[in-house]
């Protein structure tokens, strides 16, 4: 005797569940073509290359004193600078783009400092960190040996106040400069602790 396969389905057995494997591939590869047919975006080229920029920060290394060790932590991995494409620390100034001044700025630093900055190709930018390199720090009114601001000696982009200023703070100021780069006005919201701290200050006239 010689069996022989049904075709009909027994009672009660839904015909529908064979169609839950048919994914139907073609279908949905059809849709996406067409989908993409009709996805285009809008921009200015001087956007895309500020995207570009903004996007592949190299700072050079360069560092003066107690404010390049806050640098140095920025870019390990507890705070991670490579997030914002600012972690490739170039060794030549012919390669970088961004020169963070951390720290002092001697009378006999100043030159070298003027040297790197004129080695570096446009567009480039300068980022004066911590109290020192703003405007002397607590070197302002004895230390006849300090540069009272790196400003004197090169053009300044982006202040990072703090003596010295923790990693978290340089990074609000390399976002700055990004948004700096991308053409965009930042808006300078003052902390409430701020405020209530100024009004505890005497003040006379």
């Amino acid at each position: 005797m010689s069996y022989k396969e049904s075709t009909t389905p027994p009672d009660g057995y839904d015909v529908g569940r064979e169609n839950m494997l048919d994914f139907k591939i073609d279908e949905q590869f059809e849709m996406l073509e067409q989908s993409d047919a009709k996805n285009f975006i809008l921009t200015t080229v001087d956007e895309v290359f500020n995207w570009a920029k903004l996007s592949s920060i190299w700072p050079v290394t360069f560092g003066l004193a107690c404010c390049a060790i806050e640098m140095i932590a920025a870019s390990a991995t507890r705070y991670d600078i490579d997030r914002f494409g600012a972690g490739a620390f170039r060794a030549t100034p012919r390669q970088a783009d961004l020169m963070i001044v951390s720290g002092t700025v001697t009378a006999k630093m100043a030159r070298r400092l003027k040297l790197i900055y004129d080695q570096m190709p446009e567009p480039k930018w300068v980022m004066a960190m911590g109290s020192c390199a703003i405007g002397g720090g607590p070197y302002f009114k004895y230390g006849y040996h300090v540069v009272k601001g790196v400003d004197y000696m090169v053009p300044v982009d982006i202040y990072v106040p703090g003596c010295p200023p923790r990693p978290e703070v340089l990074l609000e100021g390399l976002m700055r400069l990004q948004d700096k780069i991308r053409g965009r006005q930042g808006k300078m919201v003052t902390p409430k602790w701020v405020q209530d701290y100024a009004k505890k200050i005497p003040y006379q006239k």
